[in-house]
């Protein structure tokens, strides 16, 4: 196998560093992973020598220190195998969203990928995968085939609906960092190459318009209308456009898998509101990301996300109150519709009654953000489910309640049940969990 990294090595801060830094790995030593081969080198290593196990691809969600643990990072397997015919990728641990949805474009197709083209696509699987096209294609968990991963035994399984199903149900929504360490997913892709798409930008007096236009409009919109609504206090720097440079803005997003001609009609409404800013056109499907224009540095980010049954006057003046006060991002993400329908094979992810996903945010110092997030949360407390979408969990401190209401109550024993089975000894412990 690989050599391990240790804290003595001149790539051991890089290897134990991901996209949000809030939280900070000291592993005990590092396996760089460039195969399955090093994958199960690795957990066997650790069961020889009694350490828990960790692991990290892009380090978006990050849950716990993995401090004296062996952390293994996956970034460099980075397969993505296509199969036009059959319209199915194959992905390694390490393949990041934006890779697969250039490599998918390619042979005309598109995976259901998140708005972050820097997301690893397994991780975004495992965690239930909501995107812009949900709504019309539902969860992407939904259309995950196969898995492989390589448990606490050091041992790599092949997981369908009809081998190992227990963990193909588990790990379809539930299977971040706690059953073992998945080395690869075989998807769905679907024969869409264009959106008509884009955001609009709005300040001043057309920020409570435009939200207030949204939420109701979210009560008719069709399910091939995928939408989120962005809450922020731009910098004022070079590197933002003029009309919101240093200004508190709404930047509404729109993805639509219809013709113009079919779309704009719905977009009218937020045009009597005046955007500073209107990129709504038709795109190629690999231009995706620019749709939410998500940053790609590293950052330390603290965040907290709740599902919401509705979204009424009364909850978009609260979320503008708050935000309009305070110097951290909110963010509405639209379900409903494919989104809110059982898929074909039960997956733990399977709480599926929420109109909206909130997350709000920032990069200030923990002690300075966390009660005014902690605040925004308490005042939508009315309109909340007391469950979080398991995509946007990150940070030490998220409550082991919020986990569990995630998901249906008897599928929280279940799982729990199937994670002493796969691993008794717990070697895989860093995670958001009860469990």
């Amino acid at each position: 196998m690989n050599s391990l990294i240790t804290d003595t090595h001149p790539d051991y801060d890089a290897e134990r560093a991901g996209y949000n830094l809030s939280v900070e790995h000291r592993p005990a030593c590092i396996m760089a992973a460039g195969s399955v081969d090093d994958v199960v080198s690795a957990v066997r290593y650790a069961n020889a020598h009694h350490l828990a196990v960790a692991v990290i691809a892009t380090g978006h969600g990050p849950a716990r220190p993995a401090d004296g643990a062996l952390l293994v990072n996956t970034t460099r397997m980075d397969r993505i195998d296509i199969d036009p015919v059959a319209r199915t990728a194959r992905v390694e641990a390490g393949v990041r969203g934006g890779a697969l949805v250039h490599a998918a474009a390619e042979h005309g197709l598109a995976p259901l990928n998140g708005s972050s083209p820097e997301v690893g696509v397994v991780s975004y699987h495992l965690g239930g995968g909501v995107g812009m096209m949900g709504r019309s294609l539902g969860w992407a968990v939904d259309h995950v085939r196969a898995l492989d991963i390589v448990t606490s035994d050091g041992e790599l399984r092949h997981v369908t609906p009809t081998q190992h199903p227990d963990l193909f149900w588990a790990l379809r929504g539930a299977g971040r960092a706690m059953f073992g360490i998945v080395t690869a997913i075989e998807i769905d892709l679907h024969p869409i190459t264009r959106l008509h798409a884009g955001g609009m930008h709005f300040v001043g007096s057309g920020i409570a318009g435009a939200m207030h236009t949204y939420a109701e409009w979210t009560r008719n919109v069709p399910e091939s209308m995928g939408s989120s609504a962005l809450l922020i206090h731009l910098p004022d720097l070079p590197a933002v456009p003029e009309p919101l440079r240093g200004r508190f803005s709404a930047h509404l997003r729109f993805a639509s898998t219809d013709s113009a001609p079919a779309t704009e009609p719905l977009l009218r409404p937020f045009r009597v509101h005046h955007p500073v800013i209107d990129t709504v056109a038709d795109i190629p499907y690999s231009a995706v990301a620019s749709i939410h224009n998500e940053p790609t540095t590293p950052v330390h980010f603290h965040g907290r996300n709740s599902m919401l049954r509705d979204l009424d006057p009364a909850a978009v003046d609260i979320l503008l109150k708050h935000t309009e006060q305070g110097r951290f991002m909110a963010e509405l993400r639209h379900l409903g519709g494919a989104l809110g329908r059982p898929g074909p094979i039960p997956a733990a992810q399977a709480r599926r009654d929420d109109r909206f996903v909130l997350y709000t945010g920032g990069v200030s110092e923990p002690a300075d953000i966390r009660p005014v997030l902690e605040d925004l949360q308490s005042s939508m407390q009315p309109w909340a489910t007391g469950a979080a979408c398991v995509n946007f969990l990150s940070g030490v401190d998220v409550p082991a309640a919020t986990v569990a209401a995630s998901y249906l109550p008897d599928d929280v024993m279940r799982i729990s049940r199937l994670r002493q089975q796969v691993d008794p000894s717990h070697m895989f412990r860093f995670h958001h969990g009860v469990w």
